[in-house]
């Protein structure tokens, strides 16, 4: 895909990996909707994207978890930029580990209904719009919990199973179409979301998101005659 002027929504944009994103398909003149809830943040973001070359960026403060709003959001991105051609679903919640009766019970929905239930809703809002460009991509960034069970992640690795079946169900539907779908299923990234639930990690040997944002532009930016389905990213 020639991946200059598109439209991408990126969710999860105001920090860590989805910050990383934005700002290296920034610097390919990409055009912005930053998604997230952190509406500071996401200006932050923003200011930088535009030094770093986007064409277009305009920020969206949404909580992904309140899935009733989302297809006003997609409709809300159509009418600012007028096209869509890149759906990145980024954005997730960590689980702080531990054996499952001793997680809280009001923590296990907010984990399902912003890793799983909106990547769903949020897909299914932009897919007919992706079905009107020439060339259109979902790219889904699922994680290795999605491949592996992780221990004391039962809830957090139940959601990356079910994206990961997600992603494998919509890359067979939109086989002959001219939407794309790949899943990255990276490994320990260097983030604070460690430091946000639990103990201390040794985050010095995770993967730099902003190398794992230079894999995602190469995944993107590749002709039409190839493509990489799943992409897995070790440490």
């Amino acid at each position: 895909m020639n991946i200059k002027d598109k439209v991408v929504i990126i969710t999860g944009a105001s920090e860590w990996i989805g910050e990383q994103i934005a700002l290296r398909l920034a610097s390919e003149w990409m055009k912005l909707a930053l998604v997230a809830r952190n509406a500071e943040r996401l200006s932050e973001v923003a200011k930088q994207a535009e030094s770093a070359g986007a064409k277009e960026v305009r920020v969206y403060s949404q909580d992904l978890s309140k899935t009733e709003e989302l297809s006003d959001l997609v409709e809300q991105i159509h009418t600012d930029f007028g096209s869509i051609s890149v759906l990145i679903n980024n954005a997730g919640i960590w689980q702080k580990m531990m054996q499952l009766d001793e997680v809280e019970a009001d923590k296990i929905d907010p984990i399902i209904e912003t890793n799983l239930s909106a990547v769903i809703h949020l897909t299914h809002s932009v897919l007919p719009i992706l079905r009107k460009q020439d060339e259109a991509v979902i790219l889904n960034i699922v994680s290795q919990s999605g491949v592996t069970a992780q221990g004391w992640q039962s809830i957090y690795t139940a959601t990356k199973f079910w994206v990961r079946g997600f992603t494998d169900v919509l890359k067979a539907d939109l086989k002959e179409s001219n939407v794309r779908v790949a899943g990255v299923y990276q490994s320990w990234t260097n983030t604070k979301m460690f430091a946000n639930t639990w103990e201390t990690v040794p985050l010095e040997k995770f993967t730099d998101p902003a190398d794992l944002a230079d894999i995602i532009c190469f995944m993107l930016a590749q002709p039409p005659k190839i493509w990489m389905h799943d992409v897995r990213v070790c440490f």
